[in-house]
């Protein structure tokens, strides 16, 4: 029997993670497909799989798969708190010096994590990401993630063709140095190119879904695209907002400064009457949003630095986890 998988000669070099919602179903069958790949492995492996909050039962399935198997870490989120949260949560408590995301509804393979891993260690990776070049959905799901993955691709300046495919794998440093909220799941490896990460794009399988129904739809697609508006602005000025703020305030001041200095020497060498002119007013505006500009860049700086120092808040709440101790199959080893 092998070590305790919680001791430090048995931890695993491969962390699995996998949001759950509402999946009853497709567990049983995901676990038989996640051993059939991973066994083959010459390495040890844990999976995370994370209850976003299941109102089916998913979590009665998760406890009796941990039961069987004590690889499977199970983590219970208090109440259903986003795909985001789910993947921050599994990040934190994966150990593996590589971490591997995929779905739960089977339209990943899991065939694909060998296949992902050795890409990341032969090419020199630092993150692998999957792309679904023949991907099973309708047409309304695929028309959208090709518009989103052209605009984050530019926006981002982090070219890959299929950004909302969540099989990827990451060297464990990556993921744990990037703050996630929000739908920033998808944006990890535009979030990780400040580090100077390499990224690599593969082919992998995508099926249809066999059971349970799509969480995907329309309204997240507009979510991405608000939250590419964040990521824009974390990427470029996240640590300088007074470089965005301040260029427009400057910019609208000196605009309001100039025409100001105009209107002033029209009345000086004419005097016109200044009472009625539009431009006068338009003059005093962009001066006053200039100085707001101005302030709210200065605002940011001091928000960014508080930030900095004090973001130590999680983004969900764990009901329970169940780790091997919990198990009386202690040894790591499945029935």
């Amino acid at each position: 029997m092998s070590a305790s998988p919680t001791g430090p000669a048995s931890r695993p070099a491969l962390s699995v993670v996998i949001p759950v919602y509402n999946e009853e179903e497709n567990l049983p069958l995901l676990y038989q497909a996640l051993r059939d790949a991973l066994e083959g492995l010459a390495e040890p492996w844990e999976v995370l799989l994370v209850d976003d909050g299941s109102e089916d039962g998913s979590f009665q399935v998760l406890r009796e798969l941990h039961r069987r198997d004590p690889r499977l870490r199970v983590v219970r989120f208090r109440r259903n708190f986003g795909q985001t949260a789910a993947f921050a949560a599994g990040f934190d408590l994966a150990r593996g010096e590589v971490i591997v995301t995929l779905d739960a509804d089977l339209q990943n393979d899991p065939r694909d994590i060998p296949l992902l891993l050795q890409d990341l260690r032969a090419g020199d990776y630092d993150v692998v990401s999957g792309w679904r070049v023949h991907r099973q959905d309708n047409l309304l799901r695929r028309l959208p993630s090709v518009v989103a993955n052209k605009l984050i691709s530019r926006v981002t300046g982090v070219h890959l063709h299929d950004y909302g495919c969540s099989l990827k794998a990451y060297r464990s440093e990556v993921v744990k140095n990037v703050h996630l909220y929000g739908e920033l799941h998808r944006f990890i490896p535009a979030l990780a190119s400040w580090m100077g990460v390499r990224i690599h794009e593969l082919p992998v399988r995508h099926h249809p879904r066999r059971h349970g129904k799509s969480k995907y739809g329309l309204s997240r697609t507009l979510r991405v695209l608000l939250d590419l508006a964040t990521v824009s602005f974390l990427l470029n000025y996240s640590v300088k907002p007074m470089q965005i703020f301040g260029k427009w305030g400057l910019f609208s001041a000196l605009v309001g400064f100039i025409l100001a200095l105009y209107l002033t020497l029209l009345k000086l060498f004419t005097e016109e009457s200044l009472s009625q002119r539009p431009l006068l007013f338009l003059a005093i505006l962009l001066m006053i949003v200039g100085v707001q500009f101005i302030s709210m860049g200065l605002l940011g700086e001091l928000t960014v630095r508080t930030y900095h120092e004090t973001q130590h808040k999680p983004i969900y709440a764990i009901r329970e986890i169940l780790e091997a101790e919990d198990s009386a199959q202690a040894g790591g080893e499945p029935r």
